[in-house]
This record gives structure tokens, sequence and C-alpha cells, in this order.
């Protein structure tokens, strides 16, 4: 009889240690959740200040310039779009004032879309931001814009306009550049500026 509750708590005690396994493999997935869920409430309570445009094809300045007249209290940035004067035309024919409008022609990339101005929106005191892009190009633009905009407290709400006959990005491309915002946001520097800084100095 001893012997045989000896061996019953000898198997409760060799359990314990798998169920903690089983606990801290869930551990991640738990935070995982909440951290979403969190991402999500905090989207569906923000009230953006301004619409940020990212360059690339005129039919998101014109869909901006639609929504500027709409809600004229909403500031207009936009990241290497058209032509200066052409933007400037859309958005006057809008019945958008001038004064609204702020063009920034620094960006390369979407990466630096959002580094080249993140700086200029928080000093703007601004914290939410309606994210204007393709419906194709959304999910990179968020997953790097959560990174950069995110790591200035600045919320993102995503408005992708439909546009046909372009396929949509692979989640492989999208990670990568998720990758290089991080990197962007442990360095101060992205690839580009990297690959900029360093070559430059190799021999020849």
């Amino acid at each position: 009889m001893v012997l045989k509750l000896t061996h019953q708590r000898s198997a409760v005690v060799k359990a314990h240690p798998a169920k903690r396994r089983v606990s801290l493999l869930w551990l991640p997935l738990l935070c995982g959740a909440m951290f979403l869920a969190y991402k999500q409430l905090q989207m569906h309570l923000a009230q953006p200040q301004t619409l940020f445009v990212l360059g690339g094809l005129e039919a998101r300045e014109i869909y901006a310039a639609e929504l500027a007249r709409q809600n004229p209290d909403l500031e207009v940035w936009v990241s290497s779009g058209s032509p200066e004067g052409y933007v400037k035309q859309v958005f006057a024919d809008a019945g958008v004032a001038g004064d609204r409008l702020h063009l920034n022609y620094e960006a390369q990339d979407t990466i630096t879309n959002f580094t080249t101005l993140v700086d200029e929106l928080q000093a703007a005191g601004i914290d939410s931001v309606y994210l204007i892009t393709s419906e194709n190009h959304m999910q990179r633009a968020r997953i790097i814009g959560e990174v950069v905009f995110g790591s200035r407290g600045i919320v993102i709400k995503p408005l992708a306009i439909a546009e046909g006959g372009i396929a949509e990005e692979n989640l492989t491309k999208s990670l990568l550049d998720g990758g290089r915002a991080l990197l962007w946001l442990l360095t101060g520097n992205t690839a580009n500026t990297l690959k900029d800084e360093i070559v430059p100095q190799l021999p020849l």
C-alpha cells in the first residue's frame, strides 16, 4: 500500500514539469492575442487628425482630396506622390485650401514613406492618422507603419482603395519590410541608408 502511494506521488510530481511546459507554450500565443486585441481597440478609439497618403498612384491623391473636402478639419500629408503641381491642382479642384496640404518628396520606398515624416508628424502633435494606400499595398504599409509610427505613439486607421489589375503583394515581402522597419527602430537606419553609408567606405 505504501509503495502504491509512493508511486502515485511520484507520477504526480513528474507530471508537473510537463504541464508547466504546455503552459509556457501557450503564453506567447496569449500575449500575441492580447496585443492584437489592444491594437484593435486602440485603432477603434482613435480620432485621426490627418490623412497620410502614400504616393505611387494618382488615384490615392484623388481619393484623399475628396475625403479632405468632406472633412475640413483634417490635414493632408502626401509622401512622394505625383509631381507637386499636379497634386496641388487635384486638391485645389476639390476645394481644399493649400495650407492644409503638406507635400514631401524624400521617400524612396514604403519604409521611407514613414521614416521621413514620423518626426514631423510627432512635432505637429499628431497622434493618429488615416493611412491611405491601395488595397494590395495596405498589408505591407500597415506592418511598417505599426513599427515606425507606433514607436512614436501614432495610431493608424487604414483606408484602402481598390485598384483593379494589380496583384496582391505576398506576405514574404511584407515581413521583410517589417524587418527593415525594426532595423530602423534599433539603428535609426533603413537598409538603404546603411548601404549608402557603408559602400563608399569599402576598398575598391
